[in-house]
């Protein structure tokens, strides 16, 4: 099995015979053929996705958007036209907007497609040329230079000096050096494949020549494909609980119907009426406007979030974000910068910290070298652009964007912190010849012209192989002979540097004579002066520290996950607090030997994880959400994409994030800054406080319309409230002020809270037992207005219901007020803190006197004109539930 197969531990002549090509002339075009049949395009394969129209029919296949559908043909069926229209068309625009968030997270695969290089130059019949990349088989020979995307798994044959960039797949910001060498140990990750080029890498520099050893979904992309094929879409807290709530008050109100219909036909009323009053029962027990105003207040919460860089691109991820216990996240680029700095230098026998102000003797020599003895290239537009270059004659600090190697980058910034400037620097010191760095000689080597004549050698790489090289070790300007005591010096150095996780880097020269400055490089490297040593690192974000306390504080549990090394992982979390000193590690290939269980019980405690594969990550975010946790997975290259489609929430980088991480995201950070997911969350959890508030609101109205109901047909009395009366209060009178709950500015101590349980109920907190109290004053008020209209007014049916209608809707007016908070009374809180709530019952109480005052909505409403003393009555009867709540609160939370 060819995809099974570790090509790493093949030797050329073993690839020659396993595959069957030439060397000089590759495959035949006959044999291409017959592979191609055989193993088909190189392509990654997507999951059979939805078309539009089943995307679209999907949305309307909730349970209580079924029950919604039934209600609006119910009401076709009696006549009631326009309830049926309202109803309808709140399903049509709930399904809208759904259709919308999942058709755009269909194109997650397509965006992973693009990704594969599209052309691919190969070698057939003794022939090079070009072909569509998805015309690759296993056993082409194929070419690759600088710039070029590898079009598949490829094992190399021949290289110079090639270095490819593997973040896509691992992540790590650092390009991996490639060489042609067997490996010989088994099991390695891809990582440590040093003689493999994997699909969707680039060249950065240098050119090769490999066989292709695995195409379409055999290669490492392929497999991240599959993984994204196989994950299923998980429902959020909020879904879970608005499903269940919906389920609750359904089959609530369908029992209740039924008990109501039953005993009014044993009293001897009417089937039809009955029937009519079931209807009624069930439209005033159903919140139709729940989902509308939870998708909307969400949608608001969105567009807060925005301004904050945080994109989110699934509406309920933005109450899950609120629930998160771990927030799993990628090192490289989203706890640190994704830029390599230098940090630290030996020079005169110590180990300093890198300050460009610095006054170190040897300093500026070692940054020369550093800036000069590179590949690194300006930008087209930096070079080119006038404007930038009369910049940087004035302003001599002025940093470009640049191309090349991160740690060469790295060394040209600080070369500019220091005040030199890149270009000056390269024509002062003019490279007469180069010798380029490769895997074989972990070095890179220059000869200079000097701006006063000489010619000096100039040479960077590993420290190991150049102090093996250096006679002389420079120490305050002044040579001092390389005795074994200070090579033993040079190397604790090192092993200092190194055990910071700092990447160290030798720094060397030597003079040569002016006639040989047009020899290869690689002949002097010997008898060098060593300057000192340089040690780089990606390091962490500044807010990235702040952003973890906050995380700690609020009962979050950060947790990094790298495919960086054990020692990088370990010093950048303990640096940033995720763990304490000494705390425990866990690699990749550890976790290859646990099963499910023991993973379980590791993740309990261990907080970082290196040298992890994708299959890893997703392993480990399972292994979390199993825990009980709610999960959000930071990533941004293409080994993220599964493990971020599995949790919770998955939140991707909006600068760094490829186009799969962003497509199969719930949350884009647009600043790439981990400090913002914080302020995320903190939205989150004030976005669920709200919610919470205008579901206590829509439930306690809809029992009070409910009771009202159900008393009147209890009492043999007509229908106190007409259904198309109950759905204008539910949508319409209800729905502003609901709205304007969703809006509401919560406390800002939210991140000093523990995260709630993720089981528990959206009507927890002693909701059921306040919303039934609170329904139940808003049924009598409403049902003695209706008593008090008929036995003592003597006023017809129509005023009678008007004044119920009216007392209905002004007592759910004054109880929004009572719902902004469940520790205070309304009087204690101002009411111009949330400026949309006195806006919404203003222009509630408005609509509602258009209802009764405008002839053609009377008619429509079927209400009457109210006079002075039954609006007396109405307001009475209004505002009482609301303030004997408020009072009795009170005096239980001075008891408690």
């Amino acid at each position: 099995m060819l995809a099974e197969k570790e090509y790493y531990l093949l030797n050329q002549e073993e690839l020659i015979d396993y595959f069957g090509f030439s060397l000089t002339d590759g495959l035949s075009t006959r044999e291409i053929r017959k592979r191609q049949l055989q193993y088909g395009r190189n392509r990654l394969i997507t999951s059979n996705s939805k078309g539009i129209v089943s995307i679209f029919i999907d949305q309307f296949r909730d349970f209580m958007i079924i029950v919604l559908m039934a209600a609006t043909c119910l009401s076709f069926l009696m006549g009631e036209i326009s309830d049926g229209i309202t109803i309808f068309a709140i399903i049509i625009i709930n399904g809208i907007m759904g259709f919308i968030q999942e058709y755009r997270a269909e194109r997650s695969l397509a965006a992973l497609s693009k990704l594969a290089a599209p052309e691919a130059r190969v070698i057939r019949d003794g022939r090079l040329e070009e072909v569509a990349a998805e015309e690759l088989v296993p056993g082409d020979l194929i070419a690759l230079e600088t710039g070029n995307r590898v079009p598949a798994d490829c094992r190399l044959l021949e290289a110079a000096a090639l270095q490819v960039d593997e973040s896509l797949l691992t992540g790590e910001s650092i390009t991996v050096a490639k060489s042609t060498g067997k490996l010989y140990a088994a099991g390695l990750n891809i990582t440590e494949q040093t003689n493999i080029l994997f699909m969707g890498t680039t060249v950065t520099r240098g050119r090769a020549k490999a066989v292709v050893v695995n195409t379409g979904m055999d290669t490492e992309m392929g497999k991240i494909a599959d993984l994204l094929n196989n994950e299923n879409d998980n429902m959020t807290p909020l879904q879970k609980r608005l499903k269940h709530l919906g389920k609750w008050l359904v089959i609530m109100s369908l029992l209740l119907t039924f008990l109501i219909v039953i005993v009014g036909i044993l009293k001897g009323q009417s089937i039809y009426q009955m029937f009519l009053a079931g209807v009624s029962l069930a439209v005033a027990a159903i919140p139709e406007g729940l989902p509308a105003i939870v998708t909307l207040v969400l949608a608001l919460g969105v567009q807060k979030m925005i301004n904050n860089n945080a994109i989110v691109r699934k509406l309920q991820s933005v109450e899950t974000l609120g629930c998160a216990t771990v927030i799993c996240s990628d090192k490289t680029g989203t706890l640190t910068k994704n830029q390599m700095t230098l940090k630290k230098i030996y020079l005169n026998h110590r180990i300093n910290n890198f300050n460009p102000d610095s006054e170190l003797k040897g300093l500026e020599n070692v940054l020369k070298i550093g800036g000069v003895c590179n590949t690194v290239q300006l930008k087209e537009a930096e070079n080119n652009s006038k404007l930038n270059r009369v910049k940087e004659f004035f302003i001599g600090s002025k940093i470009p964007e640049f191309l090349g190697d991160p740690t060469e980058i790295a060394l040209v910034r600080a070369v500019y912190d220091y005040g030199y400037s890149f270009t000056s620097l390269k024509k002062d010191y003019q490279i007469k010849t180069e010798e380029g760095f490769d895997s074989r000689r972990k070095r890179m080597s220059v000869i200079v012209q000097m701006p006063k004549g000489d010619t000096e050698l100039w040479i960077k790489g590993a420290p190991e192989l150049i102090l093996q090289r250096c006679t002389y070790l420079e120490v305050n300007g002044k040579k001092e002979k390389m005795t074994e005591q200070l090579k033993r010096e040079v190397q604790r150095a090192n092993d200092s540097m190194a055990r910071d996780a700092l990447r160290v880097l030798a720094i060397g020269y030597r003079k040569v004579n002016n006639r040989v400055a047009k020899n290869r490089a690689a002949n002097y490297e010997k008898d060098l002066t060593l300057l000192g040593l340089v040690g780089l690192i990606d390091p962490p974000r500044e807010e990235a520290y702040q952003a973890v306390l906050s995380c700690h504080k609020a009962g979050i549990k950060p947790v990094m996950i790298t495919g960086d090394h054990k020692i990088t992982a370990r010093v950048i979390a303990e640096d940033l607090g995720i763990i304490p000193g000494r705390g425990r590690v866990i690699t990749g290939e550890e976790i290859k030997g646990m099963d499910d269980k023991t993973l379980n019980n590791i993740t309990r405690d261990v907080m970082v994880f290196a040298r992890i594969s994708p299959e890893d990550k997703l392993r480990i975010v399972r292994s979390y959400k199993e825990n009980g946790e709610i999960v959000a997975m930071t990533g941004d290259g293409v080994n993220d994409a599964p493990a971020v489609k599995e949790a919770d929430i998955g939140i991707a980088m909006g600068e760094q994030g490829t186009d799969v991480t962003k497509e199969v995201s719930s949350l884009i950070l647009g600043d790439d800054n981990f400090a913002t997911i914080v302020k995320a969350i903190a939205e989150g959890r004030k976005i669920y406080n709200n919610i919470r508030k205008f579901i206590r609101y829509l439930l306690a109205c809809n029992t009070g319309e409910l009771l009202a109901v159900f008393l009147g047909i209890l009492m043999g009395l007509p229908i106190p409230l007409l259904p198309i009366q109950i759905l204008w209060v539910n949508l319409v009178t209800d729905g502003l002020p609901a709205l304007a709950l969703g809006m509401d500015n919560d406390s800002d101590d939210v991140m000093e809270k523990p995260p709630r349980d993720p089981e528990e109920s959206i009507l927890a907190g002693g909701m059921v037992a306040h919303l039934i109290s609170q329904g139940s004053l808003i049924g009598i008020s409403t049902m003695t207005a209706f008593l008090i209209a008929i036995y003592h007014l003597e006023v017809d049916l129509n005023t009678a219901r008007t004044m119920a209608f009216s007392t209905l809707v002004f007592s759910q007016l004054c109880f929004v007020f009572s719902c902004r908070s469940e520790d205070y009374a309304f009087w204690q809180l101002s009411p111009f803190s949330n400026i949309y709530l006195l806006g919404a019952v203003l222009l509630s109480s408005i609509m509602q006197l258009g209802v009764i005052y405008s002839p053609f909505l009377s008619r429509f409403f079927k209400t009457s004109i109210l006079n002075i003393e039954q609006w007396i009555i109405v307001l009475i009867l209004s505002s009482w539930s609301t303030i004997v709540i408020d009072l009795i609160r009170g005096i239980f939370r001075k008891k408690r």
